[in-house]
């Protein structure tokens, strides 16, 4: 829930298209430490409610840390943000981690492509505070675009950091490949970028350290047929059942019906409605949960998922 008021008490420029929102609360607490990899629900001035990475370090409590990208396309959310100013106050939910740094691999590599350097950021911070072994490339089409670049170059672990300015796409697999060299099954790639950029790291990570161990963040819905969807039953925990057309989403039909769940982005992105799967085969359809998520099985987003099998027994989390 966006029930936090907050200040933007700085707005940054980090590339034409980039800007920095510098938020503290309104109430004058302090923030809890998040895991880095976090993103958070942001509410603007017109009402649209948007996800954005935290990109500060995950254990600085005075302040959080947004990057907003003006999108040409936009419905609304990053035009709202681009016109904000200093003093004004906005509506943010609890940091939600979809990607995070996972325990006990050897190396970590950290893939960013444009504003997609957001979130590998605060993975950058939380690894080098731990100690442990990464590198971080990041990929841009020229230094005006290439959102972070001074404090990337002068960070105390810039040392771990590589920076790749105008490499058209099909020569990056080559970078990619070299930084993989040492990398091994008991490693783990983390990547945000465009979604061609991302499934090139995928593509290229993959024979490497596995599918299970490459984990990716998401600004974009998946695309979808929904030409050959059928209709079929969700019964939950509590015993309620209920009949899902096939144009018509389980969250939509839960809500209808009065039941809450907490939803946001309702593309498959945020992972706000992610359930529990109890019985069942879920037809995954987002752009959230892992790989290794996925082929568990036992969770599912509700906005955008369906079903493998005629029922599906779920717990709203």
């Amino acid at each position: 829930m966006t029930d936090i008021k907050v200040r933007v008490t700085h707005i940054g420029v980090v590339t034409p298209q980039i800007r920095t929102l510098r938020l503290v609360r309104e109430d004058g607490r302090r923030f809890e430490p998040y895991r880095a990899g976090a993103h958070i629900d942001v509410v603007g001035p017109t009402g649209v409610l948007r996800q954005y990475s935290l990109c500060s370090p995950p254990s600085e409590c005075e302040s959080q840390l947004i990057a907003v990208k003006l999108e040409p396309d936009s419905r609304g959310g990053s035009v709202a943000l681009h016109q904000v100013g200093e003093g004004d106050v906005l509506a943010i939910g609890e940091p939600r981690n979809l990607v995070s740094v996972v325990e006990g691999a050897d190396q970590h590599l950290l893939v960013a492509g444009g504003v997609g350097i957001t979130p590998m950021l605060s993975l950058a911070y939380e690894l080098h505070e731990r100690g442990e072994e990464f590198r971080l490339v990041y990929f841009a089409r020229s230094r005006d675009h290439a959102a972070f670049l001074d404090l990337l170059e002068d960070a105390d672990f810039a040392a771990r950091v590589e920076i790749h300015l105008g490499v058209p796409r099909g020569d990056q697999s080559t970078l990619m490949r070299d930084a993989l060299e040492t990398m091994n099954p008991s490693s783990h790639v983390y990547t945000c970028g465009p979604s061609g950029f991302m499934e090139q790291v995928t593509a290229v990570a993959t024979p490497v350290v596995g599918e299970r161990n490459v984990h990716v963040e998401h600004f974009e819905a998946a695309e979808i047929d929904t030409s050959e969807d059928d209709s079929f039953t969700v019964e939950l925990d509590t015993g309620e059942s209920f009949d899902i057309p096939a144009d018509r989403s389980i969250l939509s039909v839960l809500t209808d019906n009065g039941i809450d769940v907490f939803k946001s982005c309702e593309e498959g992105i945020c992972g706000s409605c992610v359930s529990g799967v109890l019985e069942g085969v879920p037809d995954h359809r987002d752009n959230c949960l892992s790989a290794a998520d996925k082929e568990a099985g036992d969770q599912m987003a509700l906005c955008v998922s369906r079903a493998k099998s005629p029922k599906l027994v779920i717990e709203l989390y």
